[in-house]
């Protein structure tokens, strides 16, 4: 099976299978994306257009959602709701769980528009369709252990109680470009199986790989159950301002938390469940295996170009082995290959756009006028492609050090103690991921006592503070990097998308 810890496909087929469906989408008409209401494909006027930010080639065109659109889809959603919710559980569940089969036989064609739209690697686009066959097992599954979250409570020969979650309604489902395929698919799971209907809004940057999925899931529901809106940030606003009974939402935090105002200054709150990335610190304590960290450490960091809510962007090292530590760091970084994603041996491509691009050469320019150190950056080619970059020397509490800058771009930090490296690693608004290399026993479980993030890695070579995987990890954020406090992936996610009720039967 493929997933985010592995190094290699151990497949000739889906290599080669991978590398012609890309070559083929580069090569033809860029797809044309409908919006989808109520079962129908609907075109506008106005369309958006995705290139290939590797050779600068058209590979999606979506028709772009107006308030009409908008309001058709939350309407279409909404008329199906009764009769959705009402379907036995059974049904539901085998409805679902049927789209896993459409998915897995497509996995080529959808990795590799996933790559077209974004760049990713060949191991991250089959990763995040075997995420999503893995996600519908593992939903429904909870849902079925949970015995649909119904529950009888104590009752009496006169009266029967019962305690149950019920869904909301109608979920508005806004996804991010950087797992167009993985989250969006977990966010509508997490609202489908739990009864609720959805209105997607894919990213702007990723509309075709988004809708395929969408698209597979939509052919076996009924109509309605499943709607998809196309735009950017004003589409966005439209499903947020509309009629919706909640919000599934990963992106940014600035973008997330004003979604959570604007959700509870309504007359009526509304549950927002949001993910909102991180700023994720690995700490390397004095007694650590340096080789085991500096391998985790930069497959977090740099893989996907390190456009990762979770990926490593912070490492904080006890002075006794920083030296050792960063050579390594630097040893690794400067063998992984960055180019174009057609190519097997590539480990990273370009970041998505310019402006990330940018934002990037203004954070290291601001570095080195601070007296950094940097290795890496911005690769002479056309594109937004960069290198492996590590910044050193940065004085405690540098913006570079607090703020999620979203990109191949990894932070080293020296301290003394391991207490100060924990309260480093803890000094940011973010809780998302972080990891722990350590021998020392209580150093470890102080780390997990301690340790202000919602997925914690201890020891991990495979990822440092990235892989979390369906049943396996759940994906919690903390403080600013998530509004529940619970997340995808575990077995209390379902629940944020139903709210209670008790029922009393009189018996006569």
């Amino acid at each position: 099976m493929i997933d985010y810890a592995s190094t290699s496909l151990a497949d000739g087929v889906l290599d080669a299978a991978f590398e012609q469906r890309l070559a083929e989408i580069r090569a033809g008409e860029p797809s044309r994306v409908s919006n989808l209401v109520g079962g129908q494909e609907v075109a506008t006027t106005a369309v958006i257009t995705r290139r290939d930010p590797v050779v600068d080639v058209a590979v999606s065109e979506a028709f772009v959602a107006g308030a009409h659109e908008v309001e058709a889809a939350v309407r279409s959603a909404s008329n199906a709701f009764p009769a959705w919710r009402s379907m036995p559980t059974a049904e539901r569940l085998t409805r679902v769980r049927s789209a896993a089969h459409l998915i897995a036989d497509a996995r080529t064609d959808i990795a590799a528009t996933t790559s077209a739209e974004t760049g990713k690697t060949r191991l991250e686009a089959y990763g995040e369709v075997q995420e999503v066959v893995d996600m519908i097992e593992h939903y429904c599954a909870t849902f079925e252990a949970a015995r649909g979250y119904e529950q009888r409570q104590a009752s009496s020969f006169s009266e029967l109680n019962i305690d149950l979650l019920v869904p909301y309604g109608v979920f508005g489902v806004i996804a991010p470009f950087n797992f167009p395929v993985a989250l969006s698919a977990g966010m509508m799971l997490g609202a489908l199986i739990t009864g609720n209907t959805v209105v997607l809004k894919p990213s702007d940057k990723a509309p075709l790989s988004t809708f395929l999925v969408a698209r597979a899931l939509s052919s076996v529901l009924p109509d309605g159950v499943l709607n998809v809106v196309h735009g950017g940030a004003d589409v966005g606003r439209l499903l947020v301002d509309s009629d919706v009974d909640g919000i599934a939402f990963t992106g940014s935090a600035d973008v997330g938390w004003q979604i959570f105002r604007t959700s509870q200054d309504r007359r009526l709150p509304r549950p927002v469940l949001a993910e909102m990335g991180g700023h994720n610190a690995a700490i390397v304590a004095s007694s650590a295996d340096v080789s085991a960290a500096a391998q985790g450490i930069v497959r977090s960091a740099f893989g996907l170009s390190g456009q990762k809510c979770s990926a490593c962007r912070r490492v904080v090292v006890d002075a006794a082995v920083a030296d050792e530590l960063m050579r390594e760091i630097i040893e690794r970084s400067q063998k992984l290959i960055v180019g174009d994603p057609i190519h097997e041996d590539t480990f990273m491509g370009p970041v998505i756009d310019d402006a990330i691009g940018h934002r990037i050469d203004e954070a290291l320019t601001i570095a080195r006028v601070d007296g950094a150190s940097i290795t890496g950056g911005r690769v002479d080619r056309p594109g937004n492609f960069f290198a492996p970059t590590i910044v050193s020397g940065l004085p405690i509490g540098h913006a570079l050090t607090r703020e999620e800058l979203f990109a191949p771009v990894l932070t080293l930090t020296v301290v003394n103690s391991f207490e100060e490296a924990l309260a480093e690693a803890n000094a940011t608004d973010y809780g998302l991921s972080a990891g722990l290399f350590s021998t020392n026993p209580d150093e470890i479980q102080t780390f997990l006592n301690e340790m202000q993030a919602g997925v914690l890695y201890v020891n991990r070579p495979q990822g440092a503070t990235t892989g979390a995987w369906p049943g396996v990890q759940s994906f919690a954020g903390w403080k600013r990097s998530g509004s529940t406090g619970k997340g995808g992936l575990g077995v209390h996610y379902l629940q944020g998308f139903m709210r209670e009720q008790s029922r009393t039967i009189t018996i006569s």
